[in-house]
């Protein structure tokens, strides 16, 4: 009789009555048809549930149909100047604002949450500085003491980082003359300080990262890189590997870092995909649930108006898990096809747990509209 039950129970437990199915499964969920290219995602109103932050509009958790108006930012030839979404306590209120930055008008900005109540406002626009052109912004703890600084992507321009020194405070640090088209951040050669990835090499931090100097190692050229360019260990042998999309043309690679008895670094690049373009924004996250990292990413919609290579190909987004055993990516397809069907990034994408599941959701706005993507990996269909 025993063995009689036990069997039973593996018998439901394979057929799925009781175990969870365990295969990534995503709920797209429509939320607005605008072309913001950016979606942050934080309690805008402080009531312990989570907001999206898009454009002109927040909206509010947990249906995300209610929006409120938060501005009233104008369109730039096909593109709003609004370039990404990081939120921020930035003037110490207790409340999240959020940080963006503009190609057009070429300036490093804080966008001030003024509070939800009947008589909220649009939120003020506040200048950090001018930076040159802002291909989109990124926050890293650059200087190591625990708190983020910002640090726009200026192709051409200088390359500098932000640092909220007080209250609505910021300072402007000058790490490089110029930069190119990506950036990323990490530790590189493992000394336990961050380094910042560009297109033409990485810059090696000095001890004391607000004085600098910054060396330049040109031991790669990444093309027009995604933003971020990924700094993380791949293949578990401790070395730092890098992630890079190819922003305005075809491919998605990875770099392995190798180091000879000597210390001299090199780099092999390996390809993870050669069939979509546009690999403008990369995230490197659990998105599985088996505590391994994930990279999620996708095909930029229009990115230059339709002037990009592959610009007419199928839009998608995509996870990639990593084989340990062949040592490569395998691709899954989260949404993939002509727009409308298939879903492109945008130039800056969110990944949160919307409703406190335990599992990621992922949030991707763009030219093709403002989409959440629900994580039900786990549970029954």
């Amino acid at each position: 009789m025993q063995r009689i039950v036990i069997g039973l129970l593996v018998l439901c437990t394979v057929s799925g009555s009781i175990a969870p199915d365990p295969t990534p499964r995503f709920r797209r969920y429509f939320v607005a048809s605008e072309s913001y290219e950016s979606v942050g995602v934080f309690d805008v109103d402080k009531n312990d549930t989570l907001d999206l932050v898009s454009g002109d509009f927040w909206y509010e958790g947990p249906n995300f149909r209610r929006r409120h108006l938060i501005g009233n930012e104008p369109r730039k030839d096909q593109y709003f100047d609004d370039f990404s979404t990081i939120p921020m306590d930035v003037n110490a209120d207790g409340r999240l604002d959020f940080v963006t930055g503009g190609w057009f008008d070429q300036t490093l900005r804080w966008v001030e949450n003024p509070g939800s109540g009947k008589d909220a406002k649009l939120w003020p626009l506040h200048e950090i500085g001018n930076v040159g052109n802002v291909e989109t912004t990124r926050a890293w703890d650059v200087d190591g003491d625990g708190t983020l600084e910002i640090v726009p992507n200026n192709p051409g321009h200088a390359l500098k980082y932000a640092k909220l020194t007080s209250p609505g405070v910021f300072k402007m640090v000058t790490v490089a003359p110029t930069q190119g088209h990506g950036l990323g951040f990490g530790d590189v050669n493992q000394d336990g300080h961050g380094d910042f990835v560009v297109s033409d090499g990485w810059l090696e931090a000095p001890a004391d990262r607000t004085t600098g100097p910054w060396t330049l190692h040109k031991e790669f050229a990444l093309g027009t890189a995604s933003v971020p360019i990924i700094v993380a260990d791949v293949n578990g042998d401790r070395l730092n590997d890098l992630i890079v999309g190819q922003g305005h043309g075809y491919g998605l690679h990875w770099y392995e870092q190798t180091t000879d008895g000597n210390g001299q670094r090199s780099w092999t690049k390996h390809l993870i995909d050669d069939k979509n373009s546009q690999y403008h924004c990369l995230e490197w996250v659990d998105i599985t649930g088996d505590g391994r990292p994930d990279l999620v990413t996708g095909k930029r919609f229009r990115a230059h108006n339709d002037n990009d290579a592959g610009c007419y190909d199928p839009v998608g987004l995509y996870y990639f898990t990593w084989n340990s055993a062949r040592k490569q990516f395998v691709k899954h397809d989260i949404a993939y096809g002509e727009a409308g069907v298939g879903k492109g990034t945008g130039i800056y994408f969110a990944i949160a747990d919307l409703h406190k599941t335990g599992r990621k959701d992922i949030i991707v706005a763009g030219k093709d509209g403002l989409v959440v993507f629900f994580n039900e990996t786990g549970q029954k269909k």
